[in-house]
């Protein structure tokens, strides 16, 4: 499946930087960062609840949001990129 990561994380005080970094770290484990807090993600399933599972873990609920669509299959493949975008190979290996 597809999917498109936004989340915008408070961070006005050092725990919230440590949230940010670490929710920006948990989504670069499994896709790839398409802007500072976007990223797309191709996984199946299985690697969706963990995804979520960290991340609920991760954010306060109080202050920071993450969301999550799921796209059709092939999304990634039409979109356009438009200025200095990168294209990344979602289907290739993921090197962290």
């Amino acid at each position: 499946m597809e999917l498109l990561i936004t989340y915008d994380v408070g961070t006005t005080d050092r725990e919230g930087e440590r949230r940010l970094r670490r929710v920006a770290k948990i989504c670069e484990g499994i896709g790839h960062r398409v802007q500072k807090s976007v990223f797309e993600v191709v996984c199946d399933p299985v690697q969706r609840v963990r995804l979520e599972a960290e991340l609920l873990a991760t954010i306060d609920h109080r202050c920071d949001s993450v969301r999550i669509y799921r796209l059709n299959q092939g999304t990634f493949h039409d979109a356009r990129h438009l200025g200095a975008a990168a294209d990344p190979s979602h289907h290739g290996p993921l090197i962290v």
